[in-house]
C-alpha cells in the first residue's frame, strides 16, 4: 500500500472537472484508490464520493493506493493534483 498527502490546488476546490479526471484515472488502474478528507473516505472510482468530500482549495487530502499497479496509479493521481489547471 502506498500513501501520500496532496493539497487541493484549484480555486473552486475539488469540483466536477478534476473529480472526473480522478475517476477516469482510477477506472484504468487495477489498484484500489481511496481519498480521505474531513473524516470522510471516497473511492476514486465514485465521482459522487469524491464530490461529497467537499474539499476546498488548500484542503489536505490523504490518498491510499493498494494493488498490483500501485506505483503507477499513485504517480498518475499525484500528477492530477500537481496541476492548478482543472481543464480536462
Amino acid at each position: 500500500m502506498k500513501k501520500v498527502q496532496v493539497i487541493v490546488p484549484w480555486e473552486e476546490g475539488l469540483h466536477m472537472r478534476p473529480a472526473s479526471r480522478l475517476v477516469r484515472c482510477a477506472s484504468v488502474c487495477r489498484s484500489s484508490i481511496r481519498i480521505m478528507a474531513h473524516g470522510k473516505v471516497a473511492d476514486a472510482r465514485s465521482i459522487l464520493g469524491i464530490l461529497l468530500l467537499c474539499a476546498s482549495v488548500g484542503t489536505l487530502l490523504d490518498v491510499e493506493v493498494s494493488g498490483e499497479d500501485e506505483v503507477s496509479a499513485m504517480s498518475a493521481v499525484e500528477k492530477i493534483f500537481e496541476s492548478s489547471d482543472d481543464r480536462v
